[in-house]
């Protein structure tokens, strides 16, 4: 075992919040972790150290999120177990095709790849003619979607359905929030919510399967469903927090519309590599 003596924070206390965060009583956790109450009671106070095993089911049971888990492995005096390399370090070139391909291959409709604080890595060439109008600040990296999509100045007077869509993104992000307890996601929640002229939140039309993201254009109303793709199994900080969201089309025009529209050049700043 690769103990290290830098603890942050205590393990037990890590412990406990992520057990609260998931409305967990610690006999509940003690049943999922297949361990009596006691011993658990014991880690939380720090009465017990946990075994690497120990550190493993509890987080896995948890469901806590990888770069956390990192966090709980140092606290409880074990090295970082899980790799936090920046997505341009050469060890995760596999992983960067991996993606392009993904995004390259699902031109010509639009797909980009977020990681968990909405920020743009890379997008097909598909998404660049929505962006018309778009105040240019908005599109400086890191190009943040969520602030994108929702901006006075940004795509959100050319979504017809507004009301719908942004109680959905909003959702998305509450429940995101919720799962993480993340600070950055929380000051972007409140910033969201308190764009000006956004108008009343909607539900969903009866009957719908899903959340359509229907645009404004010079061809008319296009409307999109939206699919979210993850990692498998990444063993990877960054790979775990990255998604990548595609765009299909929701009804023959649209499909029409996408398939005729030229393709020109990369997106500005994400620069993809020509096709295999």
């Amino acid at each position: 075992m690769n103990r290290i003596d830098s603890t942050p924070s205590p393990f037990g206390e890590q412990l406990r919040h992520w057990r609260r965060r998931r409305r967990l009583s610690q006999e509940d956790l003690a049943g999922l972790a297949d361990i009596s109450a006691r011993h658990l009671s014991f880690l939380e106070t720090g009465r017990s150290a946990p075994s690497r095993a120990m550190l493993l089911r509890l987080t896995d049971r948890l469901e806590v999120p990888l770069r956390e888990r990192n966090r709980m492995f140092t606290a409880a005096g074990f090295a970082p177990l899980y790799g936090e390399r920046p997505l341009d370090h050469a060890g995760l070139e596999t992983a960067r095709r991996t993606i392009e391909r993904l995004l390259r291959g699902h031109e010509p409709f639009p797909a980009l790849a977020i990681d968990r604080h909405w920020r743009m890595h890379a997008a097909n060439r598909a998404l660049a003619p929505f962006l018309l109008g778009v105040a240019p600040e908005l599109l400086q990296p890191p190009i943040n979607v969520l602030r994108l999509s929702l901006h006075p100045q940004g795509v959100a007077p050319r979504v017809a359905n507004l009301g719908q869509w942004r109680a959905h993104l909003l959702h998305r992000l509450q429940q995101q929030l919720e799962s993480s307890g993340d600070s950055v996601l929380e000051q972007l929640l409140e910033e969201l919510r308190g764009y000006p002229g956004a108008g009343p939140e909607e539900d969903p039309e009866p009957n719908a399967i899903a959340i359509p993201l229907r645009l404004r254009s010079d061809f008319g109303e296009l409307s999109f469903i939206s699919t979210t793709t993850v990692f498998g199994t990444p063993v990877e900080v960054i790979l775990s927090e990255l998604a990548i969201e595609s765009f299909f089309p929701a009804d023959p025009h649209t499909a029409e519309v996408m398939r005729a529209l030229p393709l020109e050049g990369p997106m500005p700043g994400f620069e993809l590599p020509p096709p295999d």
